[in-house]
């Protein structure tokens, strides 16, 4: 059975490594260039073909992933004049990958059945690294026939697809699987800096929580900088935090729910990013709630 025909859009942290596993598993793949050469002449030279314009990459393709920073820059990719929108043929399936606000991704659903255009929202759980090895799980939103055609696809880089229900589902799970971890995050800056002002090291801290009921992948990734100074344990960036939890604000009041909790946590996210610290990564943090208290946070040792 022939394989469709794959766009990517977005081959950054994440999507480097989805491609990566698209193209081992044998499909065709066709990929939109950008400012940021390594990840595709990698994936040029690994047997993708190289296009200057999401119309291209639409044209090209029977399933077209994208995976980039926001709602906005969708937008932007299917509506341009050189758009997905612009290059799309009846039957092509759009899959926003990105993490986004499920209202902008209905509207988008709505605009592209118009002109006979499926759109599938499928975003990520895991990290960089587990995008390179194809162990990343998706989060999917899509009607049953279009969930059908695009899990072949979906499975090169995912080791664990969940079809959560219609187009928008999988945005609105992963919004609140980020509130989860933004509010982790949070919560783990704080009790250092009062761990470290009340006499707790942080290789005490660790040494309870490790191991116990406490622990978590995240506590992990997170712990790899603040225990041990890898500034790449965990590469998703403040302002993205800070943009997550924007949507999961809204959201929240679209659903006249109150949300105390993550409004703290997008609240300490935003003076992170306004106080110049958006390029950082997530744990990082720690570093901010400690200067905001006057002091240093303390290092292993």
């Amino acid at each position: 059975m022939t394989k469709p025909r794959i766009g990517f859009i977005g081959v950054g942290f994440m999507g480097h490594g989805m491609a990566k596993n698209i193209l081992e598993k044998g499909f065709p793949l066709t990929i939109m260039g950008n400012r940021n050469r390594a990840p595709v002449e990698d994936l040029v030279g690994r047997g993708a073909s190289e296009v200057k314009t999401p119309r291209d990459v639409a044209a090209a393709s029977d399933i077209v992933f994208i995976c980039v920073t926001d709602s906005p820059t969708v937008e932007k990719i299917i509506r341009d004049a050189d758009g997905v929108k612009a290059g799309a043929h009846k039957g092509l399936i759009v899959v926003d990958c990105s993490t986004a606000n499920p209202v902008s991704t209905e509207v988008l659903a709505q605009e592209l059945a118009e002109v006979g255009v499926d759109f599938a929202d499928a975003p990520l759980g895991g990290t960089p690294a587990q995008a390179e090895t194809g162990q990343l799980s998706a989060m999917v939103g899509a009607e049953p026939q279009v969930f059908a055609r695009i899990e072949g696809a979906i499975g090169a880089w995912a080791s664990k697809i969940v079809h959560l229900g219609p187009v928008g589902a999988g945005h609105k799970m992963k919004l609140l699987n980020n509130f989860l971890s933004m509010g982790y995050a949070a919560i783990y800056a704080e009790a250092l800096a009062i761990g470290q002002k009340v006499g707790i090291s942080v290789e005490t801290f660790d040494s309870v929580v490790r191991g116990g009921r406490m622990d978590c992948g995240f506590y992990q990734t997170f712990m790899g900088y603040v225990l041990e100074g890898n500034e790449n344990s965990h590469k998703f960036t403040l302002s993205n935090g800070a943009k997550d939890l924007r949507y999961v604000d809204a959201m929240a009041n679209a659903a006249q729910v109150a949300n105390p909790i993550s409004s703290a946590a997008k609240n300490l996210f935003a003076q992170a990013v306004g106080a110049g610290n958006g390029n950082k990564f997530v744990p990082m943090i720690a570093d901010f709630v400690a200067e905001s208290n006057g002091f240093t946070r303390k290092t292993k040792g």
